[in-house]
């Protein structure tokens, strides 16, 4: 039986975080403090170098264990903050564990930061064969896959400038672009890829398929993106404050984690006036159909957003509209007030104005929804735009949101003729 090409037993990582009192110290009050105490000055300090400051232990990991089978996609997927960065850096032997032991049965390369084992002032073909010389590949190696790494990157015209002069999109596109022509036997991805255009994040998803189905190569995948993670790994793990929390097939474990996405228990909002502008939103809320304010409505349930404007000066043919979007940022319902026509632009005058917007519930699935407004002149000049300024919740009528991932983002009838 062959054995796993990766094995993690007990894997843990522990950071010590000192804790001072106090903010940001200027010179001029250090010095202050040596004229009226020194004598406290110098107490302060010796415990600081004595290491007698508060110290908390923070645990990044723990408990970590997973097998990964040759040629195997896994998917990491988790909030900010789970661990998943942290994970790679070790699997990548970056930094090293606290507790546990890895095992590793081939050669690694990673894609974890832009940039990544990049030297500033060498070329970027200085640094496919530097890479490639990091990666364990002798030079005629390199020299064989060079034609197509380049191809792929697309940096033709730049190949011979420094790599410091390169936008971050060009560094990921070579970086990714020598990691997988390389032939590393495992390859580990961070969310590197989100800074990648929609084009060539396409383009990284049909590589990594091929090289995984043709190659028998094996890749562990950090990514929000959860349809790339759907479209690509056969298996995800979950973690959650640094512990997994759930492993197994990818539309199960992503089920799991959009049922688990909760909004804060904010149903109406101050907004922080931004005075440089004529006009500006100063208040969100939303209402279910008995004028409560609620951030949990129940499927089928109609409700409001209700938008309180503040117009300092007269604005025209100006128009407000409110974006929904899911836990997947796809947007799955917009209503502005020039919906029906131009003729809807509006003229505000100074003063503050109430706006109320409904919606039709039971056209959305359960789940977590976030809100998009904005205030603008259409085609020329944004005014007031708010991005996921407040979250609410879908439920189904017993109170809770069912996995439905898979099932579509929005319910609508249908009529079946037999």
């Amino acid at each position: 039986m062959e054995k796993p090409i990766i094995e993690i037993k007990n894997i843990g990582k522990k950071y010590n975080i000192t804790h001072q009192r106090g903010g940001y110290i200027a010179l001029r009050d250090v010095l202050m403090n040596v004229l009226k105490s020194p004598f406290n000055f110098i107490k302060n300090k010796t415990k600081q170098i004595a290491g007698f400051e508060k110290k908390e232990e923070f645990w990044a990991l723990s408990n970590i264990n997973f097998e990964v089978k040759k040629g195997e996609v896994i998917g990491i997927i988790g909030g900010n903050g789970a661990g998943k960065s942290t994970l790679l850096k070790i699997l990548s032997q970056i930094t090293p564990p606290t507790t546990g032991e890895i095992i590793l049965r081939g050669r690694v390369g990673s894609l974890l930061e832009v940039g990544t084992g990049f030297h500033p002032e060498l070329t970027g073909r200085e640094n496919i064969f530097l890479n490639g010389a990091i990666l364990g590949m002798k030079k005629k190696e390199i020299a064989k896959k060079f034609d197509e790494i380049v191809l792929f990157a697309g940096i033709e015209k730049f190949l011979d400038t420094p790599v410091k002069y390169y936008s971050s999109g060009m560094y990921v596109r070579l970086a990714f672009s020598v990691a997988a022509h390389m032939e590393p036997d495992i390859l580990i991805i961070d969310e590197v890829l989100a800074v990648g255009d929609a084009e060539f994040q396409k383009k990284c998803l049909g590589k990594m398929n091929e090289i995984t189905k043709t190659q028998g190569r094996t890749i562990l995948f950090v990514s929000h993106n959860i349809n790339a993670i759907e479209q690509l790994c056969s298996s995800t793990i979950l973690l959650k404050n640094g512990k997994i929390i759930k492993a197994g097939p990818t539309k199960e474990i992503i089920g799991e984690y959009l049922e688990n996405i909760t909004p804060s228990e904010e149903s109406e909002k101050i907004l922080i006036p931004k005075t440089e502008n004529n006009a500006f939103f100063s208040k969100i809320s939303i209402t279910n159909t008995e004028n409560k304010t609620t951030n949990k409505i129940k499927q089928a349930e109609d409700f409001y957003i209700n938008l309180e404007l503040n117009v300092l000066k007269e604005i025209q043919n100006t128009d407000v509209s409110v974006s929904l979007k899911n836990s997947q940022g796809v947007i799955v319902n917009f209503s502005s007030l020039s919906d029906k026509s131009p003729e809807h632009l509006q003229s505000f005058t100074p003063g503050i104005h109430h706006l109320k917007v409904k919606f039709f519930g039971k056209f959305l699935m359960p789940g977590v929804y976030f809100i998009r407004i904005s205030l603008h002149h259409p085609g020329t000049e944004n005014i007031d735009t708010r991005d996921d300024i407040l979250a609410f919740s879908i439920l189904n009528s017993h109170g809770f949101r069912p996995i439905n991932y898979g099932v579509g983002v929005v319910t609508i009838p249908n009529e079946w003729i037999l």
